[in-house]
């Protein structure tokens, strides 16, 4: 019997140690793979700060509860009467125990994941040096302390609930217990239960425990009061986001009075409690859902009565409030404002000058530009092409503005009869190389003119790839091992395939103990009975790179679109990272986002090849990233780490762009009454994009273009995008950013004369349809088994003016894999508009640069000629003086060679003189 039992009891053992296993295999991958990032330290804070504020809570919740629910027990044994021997006590006692050690267990684990990172965030909070105008509270506050205040809240309110309940429960079984064992509850007469009975004296032995459990819940409903208080900072209104009038002269004034009543309701509801005196509990209760009920009437009349009728004058403060607090919450504050004449009196000259500018044109648009990557580059259904990144290169000593794109391997185009294990895992493993094509060139055919290209990578020495692979990307989306017995497949070759053995750092090895966790975690025993595996094998998980970032560093927002870098050969990914909080004072939430405060203060930068991921900061003025950099002191690094290969290649983020140039919209207007009015509310010009029967009306993207500041003398990478009125076509401004060296992230707005029209993008798409020269050819192009796309119109300023420029292209009907191709190109200046082959020809059309060329090739030919007349005369009067000195001489034969050559010249004068 003992030996079955022990079996019984190994079993168990066992059972419990598998489980345990099976539980934590996750957790040990997971730990191994941040170990191999060399991020750890990430992955563990969270462990043990809960460990380090659990361990506390649960050993104090577990003493007081205990005590308390023994005490209970006593008072109510006592109460009825009830005795029971020591051991059957110690007995109750270890069992009440155990499910105090239980029900601790369920608390601790809510209140440690509620509260450890509002913790860390509260503990080593960094000041805005910002306060709010009502509270006076700097903005840390409100974005790293309310948000641990609240946690306490909510968590103090279910903890409250679960004692409530647990309480109750336990008078219930007690008096029930104990009052049958006795028979005080039975009702002899109708041989039951008297269950009004159990309930007089349940409410008799439980008014104080009742009291304080009631009594407590007011007190947190007061705590509940003073946050709302702080809540009408974040109110939605009428007119601003944040406090407006009535809030602070009376909204505010009721939660301050309710949160007292709440204090004053709990006093007096323990004391009634004591004393059984059910009216006095009643007082506080009605007294709060009476200034509930004032206060609603009294806002209602204040805000209709006095505040509608004078608005603008009472809201006035309130509004420059929220104006001057969602500007800093944007970073707009710094926005450089320039006037832009908009003169328009550009030339020959001028274009010729701004060469850089010129040749920079976008005449291709990345979206048909990807499908041409596709179609051009893809070589293999397999390999695709993801998304076009814009950047710019120094290609021959030229500053050029470029396409470029990954070349990655995508398993679900694979041939389904192809997608079989070893494929998926051992053998399709990576991407190989990238395409890049400058933005302002394309071939004879419309396409690419691609200046890297093919497999392997081929084309000028600037931007040559020495290490193609690429084992992390945007399509990396499933787990592959390398270093197995099987080759890697490496690229197409000829009639065979080049194979490959991977030689990088990446990857968690796969001894035999990782072979079991990994068949565990991926539910497939293939990794563990796999013969082609080994212990040199290495497994490589999480490597799609925006995925591979968030599982480091969640507390980010991250854009979704990553950009390739080819620096010293190799490929790599940056992916901008911002900071955000839904907590700034009075500052308006972007549309359909949860934010409103947002910063740009991390780029990362993510190895194609062995998955380093690096995070640098550089922005050093955000305090909420400088609270992470507290929280995690390995996780940052400066930005004056970064190679400067890389640095040179940073972006002002499109995305932060997009939503700074949203809100300046709006923001840019600063005096309270023209805000209030929406005298000079902007919009983001629209354009018509896409075919030309169907083209759809959208607002104009941002767009990286290379350009000439017009207070500067070199051309710099810039993000730009133009403003129109609301409701208006014409074009009042626009906003750039720059991209390059130290006047990187600087924001500029320039702003045109409001008496004179300028030509918004939209202007000029209408003025394109009624084009009749124009629109007739479009429209011959249209039918012929083709299709006319209008891609996006850019808005290129040069000196003092605007150049419009549309690029169109053609795509043939009814055929697969058709390539939209470049054929024309639309040029735009004041009232000149033509449609043309090449922007060369297009901007002659306007300027007349081949003219001026002509005429300084003619000048050139004349001076040249003027130069060599002067010559041939100089030589012609040298040769006549030699002659006469031979004559002199009656040296007959060199004066009869002088004239001789006299006379050639005189004749190739002669010849000159009449093609002239």
């Amino acid at each position: 019997m003992e030996g079955k039992k022990r079996k019984t009891f190994i079993g168990i053992i066992i059972i419990a140690i598998l489980f345990i296993f099976f539980a934590s295999s996750d957790f040990i991958i997971q730990y191994q793979w941040f170990q191999e990032v060399g991020y750890t330290q990430v992955f563990l804070k969270g462990l043990i700060t809960k460990i380090q504020i659990g361990i506390p809570i649960f050993v104090l919740l577990t003493i007081i509860l205990y005590i308390y629910f023994v005490i209970l027990k006593t008072i109510y044994n006592k109460k009825l009467r009830v005795f029971f021997s020591p051991e059957k006590n110690k007995k109750e006692n270890r069992w009440l125990l155990l499910g105090v050690i239980i029900l601790c267990l369920f608390f601790t684990i809510i209140i440690t994941s509620n509260l450890w990172y509002d913790l860390l965030e509260f503990i080593n909070s960094t000041d805005f040096s910002i306060k709010d105008p009502v509270f006076h509270k700097d903005m840390s506050f409100y974005i790293f302390q309310l948000p641990l205040i609240e946690q306490i809240y909510s968590t103090g309110l279910i903890i409250l609930i679960f004692m409530t309940m647990a309480s109750l429960g336990f008078y219930i079984f007690l008096l029930i217990r104990n009052g049958t064992k006795q028979g005080i509850f039975h009702n002899k007469k109708e041989d039951r239960i008297d269950l009004k009975y159990i309930l007089q004296e349940f409410f008799s032995l439980a008014s104080k425990q009742l009291a304080i459990m009631v009594g407590a819940f007011f007190l947190i409903l007061a705590l509940g009061y003073y946050i709302k208080t702080f809540g009408i900072l974040f109110t939605p209104g009428n007119l601003v986001y944040g406090a407006g009038y009535t809030d602070v002269h009376i909204t505010l004034w009721i939660y301050r009075i309710s949160m007292i009543i709440a204090v004053i309701s709990a006093v007096l509801i323990i004391i009634a409690g004591y004393r059984k005196k059910l009216k006095l509990a009643l007082v506080g209760p009605i007294c709060l859902i009476g200034v509930g009920i004032l206060g609603n009437i009294i806002s209602f009349g204040v805000q209709n009565l006095i505040v509608s009728p004078n608005e603008l004058v009472k809201e006035q403060p309130y509004i420059q409030n929220h104006i001057n607090y969602t500007r800093q919450a944007y970073d707009l504050n710094d926005i450089e404002r320039k006037q832009f004449p908009a003169k328009q009196d550009l030339n020959a000259q001028d274009i010729k000058e701004n060469e850089i500018t010129i040749g920079n044109i976008p005449i291709n648009d990345y979206k048909p530009t990807l499908s041409m990557y596709n179609s051009l580059q893809g070589f293999r259904r397999y390999y695709q092409f993801y998304d076009i990144d814009i950047d710019r290169y120094l290609i021959n000593g030229d500053y050029t503005q470029v396409f470029l794109s990954a070349r990655e391997l995508n398993q679900e185009k694979m041939d389904e009869n192809s997608k079989t294990w070893i494929n998926q895992h051992l053998k399709y493993t990576h991407g190989f190389g990238a395409a890049v094509s400058p933005v302002n060139k394309v071939n004879s055919s419309g396409q690419p003119d691609l200046v890297i290209k093919d497999i392997p990578p081929q084309g000028v020495e600037e931007l040559k790839i020495t290490e193609p692979r690429i084992y992390f990307g945007e399509m990396t989306n499933n787990n592959v091992i390398t270093n197995a017995k099987i080759k890697e497949f490496d690229y197409p070759k000829g009639d065979n395939n080049a194979e490959y053995f991977y030689t990088g750092t990446a990857g968690i090895s796969l001894n035999w103990f990782n072979r079991f966790l990994f068949a565990i975690h991926e539910g497939s025993p293939r990794i563990l009975l796999s013969r082609d595996i080994t212990s040199d094998s290495k497994i490589l998980i999480n490597r799609n790179i925006v995925e591979r970032v968030q599982k480091i560093a969640p507390f980010f927002i991250y854009d979704e679109d990553p950009y390739l870098v080819i620096d010293n050969g190799k490929l790599y990914w940056i992916i901008d990272a911002f900071t955000s909080s839904d907590r700034y004072a009075y500052s308006q939430p972007v549309k359909e986002k949860s934010f409103n405060y947002i910063r740009n203060s991390v780029k990362v930068v993510v190895d194609a090849f062995n998955g380093d991921v690096t995070f640098y900061q550089i922005d050093k003025e955000d305090p909420i990233i400088n609270t992470y950099g507290k929280i995690y002191p390995d996780l940052l690094k400066n930005i004056e780490e970064m190679p400067k290969g890389i640095r040179d290649h940073i972006r002002y983020s499109q995305k932060y762009f997009d939503i700074q140039s949203q809100i300046y919209a709006t923001y840019h207007m600063e005096n309270p009454t023209v805000f209030y009015n929406k005298e000079d509310v902007w919009q983001i010009a629209t354009q018509i994009y896409g075919t030309a029967n169907q083209g759809e009306d959208q607002k104009v993207e941002s767009a990286y273009i290379i350009m000439q500041d017009p207070d500067k003398e070199e051309e710099e990478f810039m993000l730009m995008v133009p403003y129109t009125p609301r409701e208006r076509d014409n074009m009042v401004s626009w906003l750039a950013a720059s991209n390059d060296g130290e006047d990187y992230g600087k924001l500029i707005v320039y702003k045109f004369p409001k008496q004179k029209l300028v030509y918004g993008p939209m202007q000029i798409e209408k003025r394109i349809d009624q084009d009749t020269e124009i629109s007739k050819e479009l429209t011959l192009l249209d039918q012929q088994g083709s299709n006319v796309i209008r891609g996006n119109l850019l808005t290129i300023p040069i000196e003092q003016s605007i150049l419009f420029v549309e690029p169109i292209y053609i795509q043939s009907t009814g055929e697969d894999n058709n390539l939209p191709e470049v054929k024309r190109v639309i040029i735009a200046y004041e009232n000149k508009i033509t449609m043309k082959e090449t922007l060369e020809q297009g901007l002659n059309e306007i300027f007349g640069i081949q003219e001026e060329k002509q005429q300084e090739k003619e000048t050139d030919s004349e001076k040249m000629m003027k130069g060599t007349n002067q010559e041939l005369i100089l030589q012609a009067n040298e040769l006549f003086k030699k002659a006469q000195e031979a004559q002199k001489q009656g040296d007959w034969g060199k004066y009869g060679e002088f004239l001789k050559e006299l006379q050639e010249i005189l004749n190739e004068l002669e010849q000159m003189v009449s093609e002239s």
